[in-house]
Formats: C-alpha cells, structure tokens, sequence
C-alpha cells in the first residue's frame, strides 16, 4: 500500500479539527453503526472546553490503495515545541486558511516552520459559504506570506481548494458541484511525495523519537516516523542522546500503528511510516531510537527558547490542603519534570529553598494550560506573576519583543494604538481597513507590556476586538514599563466573610468575593478605586442595639463579585503577589501575609 505523511497547519479556529472529522467519515473509518463524536481530534478536555488544539496527535486514512497519515498540529504559538517536532515526520503541509479571515499570525509561525524544512503546502479556503468570505483576497494574502516567509519557486506554485469543512466538500473550482472531499484526498496523493525513507528499506534500523507518552498497560511510548531499515517486535535496539551518548539498551515489546483515530499491534515497522515503539525506560523526545550497530544519531530540530518564567510553589495559605490532596513540594516537583520529560519546550529549575520550582515556557497560554491540568489532578498551588526572560547580546540587554494583530471596529481602533504604543511601549507596523467597518492593527510590542493585557483590550473594545500574537524577535531593552495603576483591597482578619461589611466596602472598589466565602489574613478580596493598598475587614457584622424602628431593616444587596479566570489571574497579579490554584478555586493572596512582614519587605526592596 502507498503511503504519504501530512501535517494540517490552520489558526485556532479555521477548522482544522473539523476537516479531519470530515475526512474520517468519508474515508470509511468508522463503521456505518458507530458513535461519532465531534472533534474527534481534541482529545483533551481542554481542548474541547476551549476549541483549541494543544497535543499534536496523529491518524490514519485510506482512500483506494493510499493510507495517509494525518497529523493534527497545535495552531497557537505557545504550543511550538509540539510543532516544530511533528512537522519533521511529515512530507507535506495542508495549510487551512478562513476565507473570511485569511491568513492570521499562528497560521504565519506554523508555516514559517513548513517552508523552512523545504515542505510543499496544499491550501485550501475553508469556510467559503460563510456570508463574509472573501476567498480570492485570501488566496492572495496566502501568496504573500509565503514569499515574506522566504518560499521557493515550487513552494509559490502551490495548487488550493475551497471547502467547506463542516458540510464536507472540497472543490477545485468555487462553483464545483459541492459533494465530497475526494478532490482533497486525491491532490494530497498527488502532490504530497511519498516518503523518501522508503529508498532506505535496507539499511540498519533509525527512527527520531517526536512524542512521547505512556500507556497504563505497556508503559513508556514513544512515536516517530521510521527514517531507514524495518523492526520486528522482539528485536534489541538502543537509544542515542543527540550528543550520540548511549541512554539505554531494549527489547522492543510492542509496535503499534496509527489505524483510523487508535492505534493497533503490528508486527513490523517499515521505512517511511508513523509508528509507536514501547520497552525502553529512559529514552525521551529527540532521542535517536537505532540499530545496534549505529552510533551517530539523527539531527534534532532546534526547540524556540523559552520567552517567559513562571515560579510555582506549594500553596502555604491557612486553607492549604482543604480541597486538593497533592500539595507537597516533592510530588510537584515530580509533576513538572514528567511535563518537561515530554513537552520540550518547558524547562524546569529549582530554586534554593527548595518549596518553589522556576517553569519557563512560550507564553501566558502554555502555562495556564499546565497549571489547569495540574489543579484537575488534585494539586494545590501558589503561582506568582510571569517574568519576561532576558538575554545578553554584546553587552546589551535584550527582551522578546511579539508581533501583534488586532481586528476591531474602527471607533476603538484609536484606544488600542494608544494603550500598544505608549505605556506598553510598542511601536505600529501597519494600519489598514479590514472591512466591514474593522481596522487591522499590527505592532510590535514587548512581551512585559502584553502581560495582563488581553482582559483591558476586552474592555476597551467592548468584547468585539480578536487579538492575536506571535514571537518576533529579540530587541534592546525599552525600559520600564508601568504595572497596574491601582491597589488591592486586603483582607486584615481570618474567618467567613458577611454581606454587611461587604455592602460598606463596595465604596471602596470592586470586590473579588461574595458573602459567606472564606477568607485569610492577608488574601487580595477586591481592587482598591486608589493606586495604594487598603486592608480591610470583611468579617465586621453589624452591631445590633435593642431599639428597633417600626420598620424592617433594608435587605443587603451585594453587586455581584468579579469573578477572574486562571489566566486572568495571573496576568492581574503583581510582583509581591501570589495567585493560590486549587481543584475548586483560585484565590488572590500577598506573598507575605503577615502586614510586618509586607512591610519590612517594602522598606528592604
């Protein structure tokens, strides 16, 4: 059987996991009786929560005597570890563009890594019937991306389509009769070339270790495309580090392949195609799986470095182990280096007490995404706010600058130039109309000033503006750039708080809490109206007398409270503050409870 290896490049939410639902249906996956679900790919809970794929994760299909491998790919760029080692078992690229929308920065990073390893792109506009699709604008946008990303000549010769991915079809032409995807799944055999390790059946056994997991029954796996020679099950191989020093020797106890949406035995892996290997221990991601006799390894493609740090440490409130049963240090520590085992692009350092372990990775996205899955398995956290991470360059010091891009109607266009270019000290690439009464906004902005960002362009967009980001580059460093402008309301007493003393602190700001929640000495309960901090009581009742008007007392009625998401939270903290994670909740808490405390660190610092 034929055999061809591509990888689905689109921005989160062009339709990229829809297609591939369409394209299993009408390949003959799934029987005619089996239950389907949508999004089939998102296999994550937050994945499906949020609409955005995080795991790069493969499948198969067979259309005549062609099985193609389809691989899935992270469209977000804090997710690019994943990419850039998924797109090297691959032989071409099916780059899925929004009609409407065009090409957007995370469909711009995804490519960049495509083109840059010589693979050749199929586009296809997706979303064609929506009533703002404007494919021809969009195709030409495509064409200008490739040649800004530095494409050669048969890399701009690229053949498209227009689809629709949710009602299923895939033409040549725009006005095509609308039926099926077979003019994707036959370009794809024609375009796409079959994998050039086939001409290598014969030599000894190689394979580059991309992702890896483990299975509750076999343990360890790791999947790669098999680049020389074939394996049987049984066969002793050993795993090189990319220094070609050896890590270990195995049996390999079990091949499986990608068959449909899971993965099935088989008894040989040959040359070419996408296989899981499991018996090794030690053996990780870029690791070279080979033949005995082989003592150079395969090249590793080089991981972006990591743009921001985040400190995660043991939740040390009163409330501490009230609502998650994994809160010592040893066990969260043990967490996060099997997360780095498999997600190269975070990296793991302890610090010198010991309580608190420094995670830097790709952006605010990635780590809330950590953080959340770590709060469903049952930990307890304290989380500070992100730190932008430098580097040295001839004796000047330089920062990650983003590349942002903004859609909003034109009327808010003004506030957001203002807020990016000014305090946030960004500098404006290009403006232009987007249509339909929207401005497109791109700059160029220092990663510091887009942390806590997102919330206030909400704000001041009314919730209509997109924003997306994307790595730049680095740059000298643009000097200080101004925090959050007001203080917070602190809690001064530990108990349960009460809807009257909350009523008379409404005053003050607004308040993160509602009546009859706990609180602590020293937990963040609102934002001061003022750039100063308050501490305040939000257990004071209201003092009763003996002389009663004739009338009844006037009910509480609280404004609800402010209720802020993990990322949020995040992004909202300041440096002497801490975000406190459990399985129920997320509080705002000082780093130091105690008011001494706070205040002889203020005098020190």
């Amino acid at each position: 059987m034929d055999l061809r290896n591509i990888a689905i490049i689109a921005h989160v939410d062009h339709g990229k996991t829809t297609l591939v639902d369409e394209l299993l249906k009408q390949s003959g996956t799934y029987r005619e009786n089996q239950a389907t679900t949508e999004r089939a790919m998102d296999s994550n809970d937050i994945e499906r929560e949020r609409g955005i794929t995080i795991l790069a994760k493969c499948t198969s299909v067979e259309h005549g005597e062609t099985r193609i491998n389809i691989v899935d790919t992270p469209g977000h760029a804090d997710f690019g570890g994943e990419v850039e080692r998924i797109l090297n078992m691959v032989d071409g690229v099916v780059l899925l563009v929004d009609a409407a929308e065009g090409p957007m920065p995370q469909t711009k990073f995804v490519t960049s890594k495509a083109l840059a390893l010589g693979l050749r792109p199929i586009v296809v506009l997706n979303k064609v019937d929506k009533p703002d699709a404007e494919p021809d604008r969009a195709l030409n946008e495509v064409f200008d991306l490739f040649a800004n990303l530095g494409a050669d000549d048969d890399q701009l010769d690229f053949p498209h389509l227009y689809a629709s991915g949710r009602s299923g079809w895939a033409d040549a032409e725009l006005d095509g009769p609308r039926e099926n995807l077979d003019a994707l799944f036959d370009l794809i055999v024609k375009h796409v070339p079959a994998p050039r390790q086939i001409a290598d059946a014969a030599k000894p056994f190689r394979m580059l270790a991309t992702t890896l997991s483990a299975d509750p029954f076999i343990g360890r796996i790791l999947t790669g495309r098999v680049e020389s020679g074939t394996l049987k099950v049984g066969e002793t191989i050993k795993a090189l580090s990319r220094k070609a020093e050896k890590i270990e020797q195995f049996r390999v106890t079990k091949i499986l392949a990608f068959r449909g949406l899971g993965q099935q035995p088989i008894d040989e892996a040959v040359a070419g195609d996408i296989v899981t290997l499991a018996g090794m221990t030690k053996a990780t991601v870029a690791d070279t799986l080979c033949d005995l006799s082989i003592d150079v390894p395969l090249p590793a493609q080089p991981i972006d470095p990591p743009t921001i740090s985040v400190t995660f440490g043991i939740n040390d409130s009163p409330l501490a182990g009230k609502d998650g049963n994994k809160v010592q240090s040893r066990v969260i520590r043990e967490r996060l280096m099997k997360e780095a085992e498999s997600n190269v692009a975070i990296r793991i350092e302890d610090t010198p007490g010991g309580e608190a372990f420094i995670v830097s990775g790709r952006g605010e996205l990635q780590m809330g995404v950590l953080i959340e899955n770590m709060r469903r398995e049952g930990f307890e956290l304290s989380i500070s706010r992100p730190r932008v991470i430098f580097r040295e360059e001839d004796g000047q010091r330089m920062e990650p600058i983003e590349e942002v891009i903004v859609d909003v109607d034109d009327e808010y266009s003004g506030v957001v130039i203002e807020k990016l270019t000014g305090q946030r000290k960004g500098d404006l690439a290009e403006m232009k109309p987007a249509g339909a009464g929207k401005t497109r906004i791109v700059a160029h902005v220092p990663s510091r000033g887009l942390i806590g960002y997102h919330g206030q362009f909400l704000t001041d967009t009314r919730g209509t503006g997109v924003l997306n980001r994307i790595f730049h580059g680095w740059a000298p460093h643009k000097g200080p750039i101004d925090g959050r402008h007001v203080g917070v309301l602190i809690s001064m007493e530990n108990g349960v708080s009460v809807a009257y003393a909350l009523w008379n602190l409404e005053d003050r700001g607004k308040l993160f809490i509602g009546a009859q929640e706990q609180v602590y000495e020293g937990m963040i309960i609102g934002e001061h109206s003022r750039d100063n901090d308050l501490e305040v009581n939000p257990l004071k009742g209201k003092k009763l007398t003996n002389v009663r008007a004739s009338g009844t007392d006037e009910a509480v009625r609280l404004t609800p409270p402010v209720r802020m998401s993990l990322e949020e939270a995040i992004a909202y903290v300041q440096d002497d503050e801490l975000v406190e994670v459990t399985p129920k909740i997320v509080r705002l808490r000082k780093r130091f409870l105690d008011p001494h405390e706070r205040k002889r660190q203020a005098r020190a610092g």
